[in-house]
């Protein structure tokens, strides 16, 4: 326990979530970040002259910085392992198969694919494809090899974007891998594989090739919406990533708030 705590007291901690606030960005399918003080100092103080304040919160599942569980996507009618979508899943109970709340806590080796830096630019174009090639040149510039089991990070650059919502949004149009990108990463064992956009692929698609490909095809996670830019700056390729989802049962998405951890 010793050894462990004084590694972790040694690691420099980057923090690869994106900040709630109202009118942030989110995608039109889902529902927006919804905040207000519930209660404020003063409506209610007790002997002594204490009071709190608190809020309430309302978002869905895939907004802001968040992993999709499997069940997220379907193809055919089917989930991920052939299950048949329909006989898992009800308005009130969600989705019985492949949750969110049956992903475990997180502790993986992580590895950043600067793409927007080896492009060299400060972000991505909007309809970039980020193709196999660019993921074999990422790599071998960062000296990195993808590993069964590692978290796959794709930076775009367009974390920068975060506070102008209709920027980051963009009419749904932005970069990202399509099916060949997605082959890449099933190839080579991903656990998980994450971006700072909001659509991890490159969009618009009409059939969402790669979330069918990785999470129906494939049982690999998709983490969308995350902040890659300080880790970039540092130069920073390969760190223990640190997650959890909420265990919201039934769930098809979770915010997390990933860290990367680096010794």
């Amino acid at each position: 326990m010793t050894e462990l705590l004084n590694l972790v007291h040694k690691a420099k901690v980057y923090d690869l979530a994106q900040p709630y606030f109202t009118g942030m960005p989110h995608h039109p399918v889902h529902p927006p970040f919804l905040y207000s003080l519930s209660k404020k100092h003063g409506d209610y103080v007790a002997a002594g002259g204490a009071s709190s304040a608190s809020e309430a919160i309302a978002l869905g599942g895939h907004v802001g910085t968040h992993i999709d569980a499997l069940c997220h996507f379907s193809c055919n009618g089917k989930l991920y392992g052939g299950t048949e979508a329909a006989s898992v899943q009800s308005y009130g109970a969600g989705l019985q198969k492949w949750s969110v709340d049956t992903i475990t806590p997180i502790f993986r080796r992580g590895v950043l694919l600067d793409i927007a830096g080896q492009e060299k630019v400060d972000a991505l174009p909007v309809d970039f494809v980020i193709t196999p090639e660019h993921l074999d040149a990422a790599a071998r510039a960062h000296g990195v090899t993808i590993e069964r089991g590692d978290i796959v990070l794709l930076r775009t650059g367009w974390a920068r974007y975060w506070n102008d919502a209709a920027r980051y949004i963009a009419d749904v149009k932005g970069p990202g891998p399509e099916e060949a990108g997605a082959r890449w990463l099933s190839s080579r064992g991903a656990f998980a594989a994450g971006s700072d956009t909001v659509a991890f692929e490159r969009v618009p698609s009409r059939s969402m090739p790669v979330h069918v490909h990785l999470l129906v095809e494939n049982g690999i996670h998709i983490i969308e919406c995350l902040n890659l830019e300080e880790l970039a700056a540092a130069g920073v390729y390969t760190f223990l990533f640190v997650a959890a989802p909420l265990k919201i049962q039934g769930g098809t998405g979770s915010p997390i708030r990933p860290l990367a951890l680096v010794v």
